[in-house]
């Protein structure tokens, strides 16, 4: 895989499908930002599901030994304002992983989850990468909490690549600039 050229951006969603190489991309990211690593990991262990096990082992096992990983599996808001600072690069993997943590909320505590979130990236005084899975490009889900989920990734992603400095697509074995490309909708 190429790296990623140095960055100083400060904010920066990568996104695409999943196994498209998303987490890699933004690793390469944080690697090439030069700064202090800090990152946060929103999955849950689960001894009981080994397959998850093995895909959480994958990410480790990619990490250098240096970088700070903290498991983060709901405060996302409170953990990017302790740690942000002018010499960190914070490296969030991922937004579905961490919105499907938070779906039993009703949609008024959403509401006010995702606008901390939101809030918390604007003041974050560091570089921010942030990955996020793309989930609505197929079947609408058959059933409800299916379907809240996906609308919820969608207006998460949304919101996150509209307010980013960069904005990455990683799919079909290609790294897609579209901050370069395209231009961003308004809310």
């Amino acid at each position: 895989m190429n790296s990623a050229s140095p960055t100083s951006d400060k904010l920066i969603l990568v996104t695409g499908p999943a196994r498209s190489g998303k987490s890699e991309w933004a690793e390469s990211l944080a690697t090439n930002s030069r700064k202090k690593v800090i990152y946060i990991a929103t999955s849950q262990t689960n001894a009981s599901d080994l397959e998850w096990q093995t895909r959480i082992e994958q990410h480790k096992n990619r990490r250098p030994p240096d970088w700070i990983t903290l498991e983060i599996p709901v405060k996302l808001s409170e953990t990017l304002a302790a740690y942000s600072d002018a010499d960190s690069c914070i490296l969030v993997d991922s937004l579905g992983t961490w919105l499907a943590n938070t779906l039993e909320q009703d949609e008024q505590a959403w509401n006010e989850t995702l606008e901390a979130l939101i809030e918390s990236l604007f003041k974050a005084s560091g570089d921010v990468i942030l990955v996020g899975e793309e989930t609505g490009w197929g079947v609408v889900p058959s059933f409800p909490m299916g379907r809240l989920f996906r609308d919820r990734l969608g207006n998460l992603i949304r919101r996150v690549g509209v307010i980013s400095e960069s904005v990455y697509l990683v799919t079909g074995g290609h790294v897609l600039h579209l901050s370069a490309l395209g231009v961003p909708l308004k809310f």
